[in-house]
């Protein structure tokens, strides 16, 4: 279609994103709530997936009835699924919801329910992207160098192989290329020493691996690199990631919390300094290697939370990151 009297196309409206309305511990309550505030006041559209009966109640108390589209799906993953039957259950809203991804019904998915549940739906119901071993998550967390640091495997993979690992390091920097926009990123492998060699028998070899890839490979970093700037990208398995991002996010609150405490800085200052790490500002991680754009949620996200997870999904679809990646795993690991 064109614009009367401009003679150029419109830029085509975004298809909606789709969300998981029975995921997280706080249910339909707040993730519709979430949903409400990423419509009206990020202007994402969004189709809740869920118990379409609660839904519609929770859209009718803020006043939402009719505005947000609505897809039933009767079965609720519980929060407790590790991952393994997830994918089994049909009628699910983390199932369902993938599907309409799949066929072209939404531009993304975001879900804050069990993140093994998330990641073996998302596998099965879009598919690994080609050469991807496995999909990891991945989390820009601001350093002190007044950049970023993308986490990669933040909790998708628990036990990964070494070669994994080593791809989640090309995931992690395509991803530092492309949306954060650093050229030619580096990359650390997290370990308990920076010297070469050191770490356990799967750290070792994938340090091995990385230092025959077509990356900026830094070597070994620390936990105290995380957020010192130190590389642009670091790499683990994700029982690390998961780890140390949750104890960045708790230790930036106590040491915070402590600072107030002795009156050293203002409250402003304070707030303005902790929500660059609340999971309300950066709203999840992106799953990468998958077909189809896919963010993970904090488990107990609030509704400022989904609202962002919302715009940060949009704007990975808009960028066509999922489209993109691949052209960057110019060389997978060797086994």
């Amino acid at each position: 279609m064109r614009a009367v009297g401009h003679g150029r196309r419109k830029r085509a409206t975004p298809g909606p994103v789709v969300v998981d309305a029975m995921g997280g511990d706080h249910g339909p309550a707040e993730t519709v709530r979430g949903a409400v505030l990423a419509v009206r006041d990020h202007g994402v559209r969004v189709t809740l997936v869920g118990r379409a009966g609660e839904i519609r109640r929770e859209l009718a108390r803020h006043g939402a009835a009719g505005e947000i589209d609505v897809v039933d799906a009767e079965d609720v993953v519980p929060m407790t699924e590790r991952g393994a039957g997830a994918g089994g259950r049909a009628a699910s809203s983390l199932v369902v919801g993938c599907g309409l991804v799949r066929r072209g019904a939404g531009v993304a998915f975001v879900s804050s329910g069990s993140t093994g549940a998330v990641v073996t739906c998302a596998i099965r119901g879009l598919g690994k992207a080609e050469g991807v071993l496995r999909p990891a998550l991945a989390v820009a967390l601001p350093n002190v160098a007044g950049g970023s640091t993308v986490l990669i495997d933040a909790g998708a993979t628990s036990d990964p192989t070494p070669e994994m690992i080593a791809q989640f390091a090309l995931l992690g920097a395509s991803y530092a290329e492309l949306v954060l926009g650093v050229a030619d990123p580096s990359v650390g492998l997290l370990s308990i020493g920076s010297e070469p060699g050191k770490g356990n028998r799967l750290t070792r070899r994938a340090e091995e691996l990385l230092r025959g890839l077509p990356l900026r490979f830094h070597g070994n970093v620390e936990g105290h690199d995380v957020l010192a700037g130190t590389v642009d990208v670091i790499a683990t398995d994700g029982f690390t990631g998961n780890v140390v991002l949750k104890n960045v996010e708790g230790s930036v609150r106590a040491a915070l919390t402590m600072v107030a405490q002795e009156g050293i800085a203002t409250p402003d200052r304070l707030r303005e300094v902790a929500g660059r790490y609340d999971p309300r500002t950066h709203g999840g991680a992106a799953l990468l290697g998958l077909n189809g754009t896919v963010v993970v949620a904090h488990g107990s996200s609030r509704a400022a939370t989904i609202a962002r997870a919302c715009v940060v999904a949009r704007e990975l679809a808009e960028g066509k990151i999922v489209t993109r990646l691949p052209s960057h795993l110019t060389a997978g690991p060797a086994t």
